[in-house]
């Protein structure tokens, strides 16, 4: 038998030795003092599920256990609020079966009262406690964050987040960090992938011109790449879309010359069969 219980079965019983209106009123008057604090209580600890629920959404995940920690202890203040919840529920209906035979000495209901406000002051110390945690936390969090976004960018990751940026869609983004990336590392081995994929960024936007450009510094300045192939179909496909048809076949010529087994010759001569 849980605390509240115990409780409830004493209120019964010394309810049931008081003979005056009065004694009943004080009963209510206590009763209700004690739900109002419960709904202080339950208030507070919903604001402080609800902060704890703004803090951990805006973590990554390489503060996982970090976030499972304040997922616990959510839980934990949900497992608090509901059995307050159950206990003045289970109070509520055994007052109103009782109220007829209210009798208590008043010496047995003071006992009661103070029962009570110990249960209450003992709740609200333990929001405090967990209120303490979730502020340290938050702010340990917080911290690691801040940190984590104020590292230096090194070249490796502008690219990947560059190539991340594509795969997402976001080419605006993807542009300005292989741009990023070039600017911090133009002899870079990758230097001609990222101009390559600058050129892909315009391609997707229909910027054929610069779609070409872009293009054209991986084919002029780096000839032993192997995007130096891809570049150049997709250069021929370029010039095709705003109907330069005589550049478009110039490249695709080039390209079926200079690298007759790779798959985009094969590409090349099917384009030439068809560009007029």
């Amino acid at each position: 038998m849980n605390f509240m219980n115990a409780m409830m079965l004493l209120f019964v019983v010394c309810l049931a030795g008081c003979a005056s209106q009065g004694s009943l009123e004080n009963v209510r008057n206590d009763v209700d003092t004690m739900k109002s604090r419960l709904f202080t209580i339950d208030r507070d600890l919903s604001t402080v599920r609800e902060e704890l629920k703004v803090s951990v959404g805006a973590v990554e995940k390489g503060f996982k256990d970090d976030v499972a920690a304040v997922r616990k202890m959510s839980a934990d203040i949900q497992a608090t609020i509901d059995n307050t919840k159950n206990e003045m529920q289970a109070l509520n209906g055994k007052l109103d079966d009782t109220t007829l035979a209210v009798k208590k000495p008043s010496e047995d209901l003071m006992r009661y009262r103070e029962d009570a406000e110990k249960r209450v002051i003992a709740l609200e110390e333990h929001v405090l406690k967990q209120q303490a945690a979730l502020d340290s936390l938050t702010k340990k969090m917080a911290e690691m964050t801040k940190a984590k976004n104020e590292e230096v960018a090194t070249p490796d990751s502008l690219y990947l987040k560059g190539l991340d940026s594509l795969k997402a869609g976001d080419v605006v983004t993807a542009r300005e960090q292989f741009a990023r990336f070039l600017e911090q590392s133009p002899k870079h081995d990758l230097a001609a992938n990222a101009h390559y994929w600058i050129g892909e960024t315009h391609y997707s936007e229909k910027n054929y011109e610069s779609a070409i450009l872009s293009y054209q510094d991986v084919i002029k300045n780096y000839p032993g790449k192997e995007k130096v192939v891809a570049a150049m179909l997709k250069q021929a496909m370029a010039f095709n879309e705003i109907k330069d048809s005589k550049s478009a076949k110039f490249v695709l010529k080039k390209l079926v010359e200079g690298f007759p087994k790779s798959e985009e010759a094969k590409k090349a001569k099917d384009m030439l069969k068809v560009i007029k």
